[in-house]
């Protein structure tokens, strides 16, 4: 299986403050990889570092490497903005945009200068039915995204993100603010979607991590203490640490 990110060596800084150290990681294509560990460990921090989110922040700052498809993207010549189309994230909470459901959907694709109304049609019937969205919405995309529920919302950035025709999907706790049965939903169109995508998900949910990830990560205090098959790291991690917080015994 190809390898969609390579980290070597990378540490992340906050002006004077280390979040993240040393770290060391391969992440396979259409895989779902998940990152665990209590709050502040840097796992967020990490994943916005895949698509260079963290450039966003004031006195952020990188060490070592990482590789997207063996390009290093905090290469100087590197295209920031391909990087976050080919990389996209869906956030924690549902931030749809305030105009029509189609219109969210169109949003990136026009962006990037599509305007035939048939190609967009087409793009957004193709990513709602991604995002299992379409047959809960097909009879009236030109409504206000804001009506839809929380779920839905959800569902429906998730299809904005899949309409600009991406690689890689990063997920930071995508159902922390859902309930479960739409959180069942989002879980499901994970496992759905990773036929297709590489999908790397934050999560503090243990057990949505034991359902859905191939892989898990484990952090702690800024650093990766294991990283390995996720039934591995559930039934029998190697690290104490780990052990200790997937049993309950901190966090």
């Amino acid at each position: 299986m190809k390898k969609t990110f390579i980290i070597e060596n990378m540490n992340l800084y906050y002006g004077n403050k280390q979040a993240l150290i040393n770290i060391n990681m391969e992440i396979k294509e259409k895989e779902v990889t998940a990152f665990i560990g209590p709050s502040g460990c840097g796992k967020s921090s990490f994943l916005r570092s895949l698509n260079r989110m963290n450039d966003l922040i004031e006195d952020a700052r990188i060490e070592g490497l990482i590789k997207y498809h063996d390009d290093d993207i905090y290469d100087k010549k590197f295209d920031v903005i391909s990087l976050r189309t080919k990389v996209g994230m869906v956030f924690q909470k549902p931030n749809p945009f305030p105009m029509s459901i189609f219109d969210n959907v169109a949003y990136g694709p026009r962006r990037q200068g599509i305007k035939n109304k048939k190609v967009l049609t087409e793009i957004v019937e193709k990513a709602l039915k991604q995002a299992a969205l379409w047959e809960e919405v097909s009879d009236r995309t030109h409504e206000s995204a804001m009506k839809l529920s929380g779920g839905q919302q959800q569902r429906l950035c998730i299809a904005r993100t899949l309409a600009m025709n991406p690689e890689v999907i990063l997920m930071d706790e995508p159902t922390s603010a859902l309930d479960p049965i739409a959180t069942q939903k989002i879980e499901d169109l994970i496992n759905d979607l990773k036929k297709d995508y590489t999908i790397i998900i934050v999560t503090h949910n243990m057990q949505q991590a034991a359902r859905i990830s191939d892989k898990t990560a484990f952090f702690l205090l800024g650093e990766l203490i294991e990283f390995d098959e996720t039934s591995v790291i559930f039934s029998n991690p190697k690290k104490e640490q780990t052990e200790s917080y997937i049993t309950g015994r901190f966090g």
